[in-house]
């Protein structure tokens, strides 16, 4: 390679000065921090092909301090993949653009997943570790034998997500994971001195990582650096020491090159200083030729990687674990679970009915990687076949996360996004305000992981309000692109089940009780969780009221139902299990179950607030408007006005 890494470090500074200039909006700081240590790692270290962005053995590179975007986008279209172009990035941060503000993965082959929200990229990465090495213990080095790269900020180690990572992969030994920890002491409002004084490398070290720094401006010390990493056979964080804005006359070193454009001046001043005198945009033939020929060195790993796949006799077999897709045995399982709780009804709490869907899902997938955030037996989320996944035997396919239900949740995304595997997890649906927002991103990122969120209301009783979500439900829906079920028995927790496993482009919230329900549903021809909502029970009298009831309220809403038929007041009962789904039925199979004519009540022990959307201002919401209570399941409910009784009463005053 003739061009010296300097020149074709600078080109990434270039790229970044001119793009946000041209925004008026970004972060050039970092990408100029970083271009040297991101040089080193993408000439000599990193593992990938830009002519082939899904070979899955790839080396992953996770850009965690998503700020800095575009030093993914000029590495990205330096190295050669076919977006973005140079036309992209001029339009950086504009409508249209693959370059949005922060990476999002589906915009752009060669962003492993979308950053931006600090922290979260690091713990993405653990997951995508995890996975590297699960599959590895099943399919050998010749098919699985790469590393996860990740660049992190001094925000992201703020970010309480990164102890949980590096806690969860420390205790894994996750060898394979590399951090590159941009060590420039700035943050947006200052000098980071102004908020934080801990020894970062001590916080590693005792969490089992091992710890190397070095001068992240000098190529030499950041190769040796990044060959030490990769030698040991712990996690590693490599301490870049850098200049934020490395080459602006007057802004590097401090925050004002950290989120807003350097301004005509100081960009002129930078170039100077920095020896690059080519126009805007424009990348001098020779660095193009030796960042296109860095770009190239991948091929003959990934063709040798190809002739060992198809030379592999267990080729077929991955490829299937990569293609994500539900073997047909997995279906059948569950068909046939399905059809025995219609030949034997029973009464157990939805917790327990995904438990024994599981059962039969997991012997018949072996791409199903479950865990829990420390409550696998409340959660129930473990079946028999399952061993634990550990840094003795990492074909395990359950992990013990710890209370660690963010780093959970994000380690499933980068489980998922990392590919021949498919994750859940569970822990208390009040704890999801812990993940909310790695939940969010599994809806942006579109990717499939399902979390089994039990203890569903002020249902599981005693442990009080602290512990009963009652806004939880509502907040999830609030989320787009995630599918919410609330099923009311065992036969729609199977159904759910299958529908967010089939569901390979969103992820899925199956909220389940802790209490006992009985089976309602005598018939499963079809799917009618997939429907969203069906009439369960239609009236015998002339119809005046729905019910829309969810969950464990459904057979509230059957027996409520049952005292107003004797007074003549005809009630269609409906099950909602999911929102999502009802939304997206065509009109007249909405109008169809919302029968106009009728008063509509909702029913769910939780907030009331969005129900209006289906009963309309004349209908009827009940449920829990405050905090629950510490008290036995009955004597709650009963004080919160879910039982038959009350809740028919509620009904007759409303129609009267």
């Amino acid at each position: 390679m003739m061009t010296d890494l300097r020149a074709m470090a600078n080109a990434i500074r270039a790229l970044a000065m001119d793009a946000v200039e041209a925004a008026n909006s970004g972060h050039p700081g970092m990408p100029m921090g970083m271009a040297d240590a991101a040089t080193v790692l993408f000439t000599k270290h990193l593992k990938f092909d830009p002519k082939r962005p899904d070979w899955a053995d790839r080396d992953r590179f996770v850009l965690s301090a998503g700020h800095g975007s575009m030093l993914i986008y000029a590495l990205l279209h330096l190295t050669g993949y076919a977006r973005p172009t140079i036309d992209d990035i001029k339009a950086f941060r504009q409508m249209g653009s693959p370059c949005a503000g922060h990476p999002e993965n589906f915009e752009l082959a060669g962003i492993e997943t979308t950053t931006g929200p600090l922290g979260q990229g690091l713990a993405t990465a653990v997951g995508m570790a995890i996975a590297e090495r699960h599959l590895n213990a099943g399919f050998g080095d010749d098919l699985v034998d790469h590393r996860t790269w990740v660049i992190s900020g001094d925000g992201c180690l703020m970010e309480g997500i990164s102890q949980e990572a590096i806690g969860l992969a420390g205790h894994l030994k996750l060898g394979r994971l590399n951090v590159l920890w941009d060590d420039n002491r700035i943050s947006i409002d200052g000098p980071t001195s102004l908020s934080t004084s801990e020894d970062m490398a001590g916080r590693f070290t005792a969490a089992g990582w091992h710890v190397v720094a070095c001068n992240g401006q000098d190529f030499a010390s950041v190769d040796a650096a990044l060959a030490q990493a990769a030698a040991d056979p712990r996690p590693s964080l490599i301490a870049c020491r850098t200049t934020i804005g490395f080459g602006a006359p007057k802004k590097a070193g401090t925050s004002g090159s950290h989120g807003s454009p350097l301004g005509a001046e100081e960009i002129t001043g930078a170039r100077a200083a920095l020896g690059w005198d080519a126009p805007a945009f424009v990348i001098p033939d020779e660095i193009a030729a030796a960042w296109a020929e860095a770009g190239g060195r991948g091929r003959a790993d990934r063709e040798a990687w190809e002739a060992r796949l198809a030379a592999s006799p267990h080729a077929e077999a991955f490829a299937a674990r990569m293609s994500g897709d539900m073997p047909a045995a997995a279906t059948e399982a569950l068909a046939a679970h399905i059809a025995g709780l219609l030949a034997a009804p029973r009464k157990i709490a939805t917790r327990k009915a995904s438990e024994l869907a599981l059962g039969a899902l997991n012997p018949a997938w072996s791409a199903l990687l479950g865990g829990s955030a420390d409550l696998t037996g409340s959660n129930n989320t473990k079946t028999r076949d399952q061993a634990p996944l550990t840094a003795a035997d990492y074909a395990g396919r359950y992990v013990y996360y710890g209370i660690r239900e963010f780093g959970m949740a994000a380690a499933m995304n980068g489980l998922a996004l990392h590919g021949g595997v498919v994750p859940y997890g569970g822990t208390f649906l009040v704890f999801s305000d812990y993940m909310r927002n790695a939940i969010r991103m599994s809806a942006l990122q579109r990717v499939r992981v399902v979390y089994v969120l039990t203890h569903d209301s002020i249902g599981l009783g005693e442990d009080g309000p602290t512990h009963q979500p009652v806004e939880h439900l509502l907040s999830l829906r609030a989320i787009p692109n995630l599918a919410v079920y609330r099923p009311c028995d065992a036969v729609e927790t199977a159904e759910a089940w299958a529908l967010a496993l089939a569901d390979t482009q969103r992820p899925s919230v199956l909220a389940l009780s802790r209490q006992n329900l009985p089976q309602l549903r005598d018939d499963a021809t079809e799917n009618l969780t997939a429907r969203g909502a069906y009439r369960l029970r239609a009236a015998t009298c002339a119809r005046r009221v729905v019910f829309l009831a969810t969950g464990s309220e459904v057979e509230i809403a059957l027996a409520a139902a049952a005292l107003l038929e004797i007074d003549g007041i005809g009630c269609d009962v409906v099950s909602m299990p999911c929102w999502e789904r009802f939304d997206a039925q065509d009109v007249s199979y909405r109008d169809s179950i919302l029968a106009p004519e009728a008063t509509i009540v909702s029913i769910e022990a939780g907030v009331t607030l969005g129900w209006q959307r289906y009963t309309g201002s004349g209908g009827l919401n009940l449920g829990v408007d405050s905090f629950g209570a510490s008290a036995p399941i009955a004597a709650l409910y009963d004080h919160f006005g879910l039982t038959a009784e009350k809740v028919a009463a509620r009904v007759r005053a409303h129609i009267a």
